[in-house]
């Protein structure tokens, strides 16, 4: 098991960081693309969100495969779906093929997360289950330093830099198809419950309804204001701070290692003082960061206030472990997924309101909204339960017939 669950977590931060990548990767290219395609912000804006949508798609998709059908082949599955995707990025045509590819890709994007949050809880004990799930979930800003440095590389020739990404994912495929074994936990549950089929009712009945419903909403508003700020912070620093582009590249860089570090700082102290409440903290922080950064002008303060505000992010690594410790091992992959997946796609609209917002309050005033929606996130967790010991694990098997 020891050898096993270190596999497992090298190979999951291996397969999110390619995620990541992917993610991270429109977002710096989106002013070459708007050049180049001839499209609005309007229009640029609905390219990511076209992306999280089918992440939010995935909620279902994703889920269903891993609880049905196994960790090991839904993984193998997403990684493939949105790598293909991605690669075929470099013959897009038109901005009509350009959304649907990557409509497409997000529901590659959005899978894997449902399955690398529910292999780190099978496989970690609930003691440093925080810190390991944290650490997998930091790949999503150690992705997003890579893509600075790929997107420095490559742009503007941002067609052959998707290819590039979209090829490289036979790596994690790889690793996982060779060196993973199936969830030993998914595997006895499914032995017991050979007959049943897994399906988003078994997270929307009497039992885990409250708190599905919940953790969406949290998940919803706390990524709202995360894809609203994230995906058109380059964008404000260059037009509204006059920020070159080589600083913007320099920011995005040290923005994505203060989210790495602030990912496993945080989850460290998740297992101490707790999943909901290191998440809650987590939130208020970024709540107070961001009206400070969005009116800051300085622009040295501005690219070292970028690792604070990310590091405070930490509630986006946070997510994998709390949500996956909410539902029962057979329809952990449905709750947690369904939760996040759905959040992220009904965060889908953010840079599309946001880009909105811009023309009459400033891509400023758009930053002032998002901080609202990390605080409206954080009273719906105070809602929540608890999760992250072993007492409360019993008492939650008690109450619900939930296996912790």
């Amino acid at each position: 098991m020891r050898s096993t669950r270190w596999i497992v977590l090298g190979g999951c931060f291996l397969a999110y960081l390619f995620d990541a990548l992917e993610i991270v990767l429109l977002s710096l290219a989106l002013p070459v693309i708007r050049h180049d395609l001839g499209l609005s912000v309007t229009q640029a804006g609905l390219l990511a969100t076209s992306t999280l949508l089918g992440i939010g798609v995935s909620s279902v998709t994703g889920g269903y495969l891993a609880d049905n059908f196994g960790r090991k082949k839904a993984l193998i599955g997403s990684l493939i779906v949105f790598g293909g995707f991605t690669a075929a990025l470099a013959v897009v045509p038109s901005f009509a093929v350009f959304l649907i590819l990557r409509f497409l890709a997000g529901i590659g994007l959005g899978a894997v997360w449902s399955v690398v949050s529910a292999y780190v809880v099978e496989t970690w004990p609930p003691r440093s289950r925080g810190r390991a799930a944290a650490f997998v979930i930091s790949a999503f800003p150690a992705g997003g330093a890579i893509a600075a440095t790929i997107s420095g590389q490559f742009l503007p020739d941002w067609r052959q830099m998707f290819l590039i990404a979209g090829v490289a994912v036979v790596v994690p495929v790889l690793v996982v198809a060779v060196f993973f074994r199936e969830s030993a936990t998914w595997a006895a549950e499914k032995d017991r419950h050979l007959q049943d089929t897994v399906t988003v009712r078994a997270v929307l009945g009497s039992s885990l309804r409250r708190r599905t419903l919940l953790g969406t909403l949290m998940a919803a508003l706390a990524l709202t204001g995360y894809w609203g700020a994230t995906t058109w912070l380059p964008t404000y620093l260059t037009t509204e701070r006059d920020l070159p582009a080589g600083s913007v590249a320099l920011f995005v860089t040290i923005l994505n290692l203060g989210m790495f570090a602030g990912y496993n700082g945080f989850g460290t102290l998740a297992d101490r003082i707790g999943r909901r409440r290191t998440i809650i903290l987590t939130l208020l922080g970024v709540m107070l960061t961001l009206p400070i950064y969005a009116f800051t002008t300085h622009q040295t303060t501005l690219l070292w206030l970028g690792p604070l505000f990310g590091a405070f992010t930490a509630f986006f690594g946070l997510f994998g472990s709390y949500l996956g410790e909410l539902f029962p091992t057979r329809a952990r992959a449905t709750g947690a997924g369904f939760c996040f997946n759905v959040g992220r796609g009904v965060s889908a609209f953010a840079p599309f309101l946001l880009a909105g917002l811009a023309g009459t309050v400033g891509f400023s005033g758009g930053l002032i909204v998002c901080a609202g929606f990390f605080g409206l996130a954080a009273l719906t967790t105070l809602l929540l339960p608890r999760t992250g010991s072993i007492d409360h694990a019993a008492d939650v098997r008690r109450s619900d017939g939930v296996t912790a």
